[in-house]
């Protein structure tokens, strides 16, 4: 019996092109608060959940993070996140990809560490319905990436079980994630995270893009 399999995706840098809109709005956020954090440190935390990146923050600065500062950097960040929704597009592909699937009956959910605030931005521009398409996003789960709580919710809002799904994401955290509930995970680059970052933290096989993903889908078990 040919079983199929489950794709489940993260969202930014995966599907859409938006991991530097985000940095860039996590500076603006930081910056009104005077938190001073180089571009690149907060390149590398994109797709933790936001408790993690805070804890991070606090290492890497020294400084007390309050509630109140953590609910008002939250904020500030989707503000200026919404700003630039006119930049963001999807990446290549990735309409093509999900279109695919969905005509070889191959089932798929997006999950994402972000929340509805920023990611319906992300939505929209992906041209996906979140009330006809299963999504999964930071509000709904106990804990974010690097737990696996947001793809163990996606397979179930699929009925399928994890360990027949494909994790497909950009970052460490999506393959981390992946590895801890059996999933098989698929890295794309187009997140800016390296082959041999990807690879080392649990993904299988890495692609350039959901373009790249689509046409060597057959490896990663999407066929007829």
């Amino acid at each position: 019996m040919h079983i199929k399999p489950a794709y489940l995706f993260d969202l930014d840098g995966t599907l859409v092109d938006s991991v530097y809109q985000h940095v860039l709005a996590w500076k603006e956020a930081l910056d009104e608060e005077g938190i001073e954090l180089s571009v690149w440190r907060i390149h590398r935390k994109i797709g933790m959940s936001g408790g993690l990146f805070t804890n991070q923050l606090l290492r890497e600065t020294g400084l007390e993070i309050s509630e109140d500062r953590v609910q008002r950097l939250r904020q500030l960040h989707a503000q200026a996140y919404r700003r630039q929704a006119g930049s963001i597009r999807p990446l290549p592909g990735a309409r093509e990809l999900l279109r695919t699937l969905t005509d070889l009956e191959i089932p798929w959910a997006i999950a994402t560490s972000g929340r509805m605030e920023t990611a319906a931005t992300n939505l929209a521009a992906l041209g996906v319905d979140p009330g006809l398409v299963p999504v999964v996003t930071r509000d709904q789960v106990k804990y974010a990436k690097p737990d696996p709580d947001l793809f163990l919710a996606a397979a179930e809002r699929l009925s399928v079980p994890i360990t027949s799904a494909i994790v497909v994401g950009d970052s460490i955290w999506d393959m981390l994630a992946a590895a801890r509930c059996r999933a098989l995970g698929v890295g794309l680059l187009s997140g800016g995270y390296g082959f041999e970052e990807l690879h080392h933290s649990g993904a299988l096989l890495v692609y350039e893009d959901p373009a790249d993903l689509l046409v060597h889908l057959d490896e990663a078990g999407g066929r007829q």
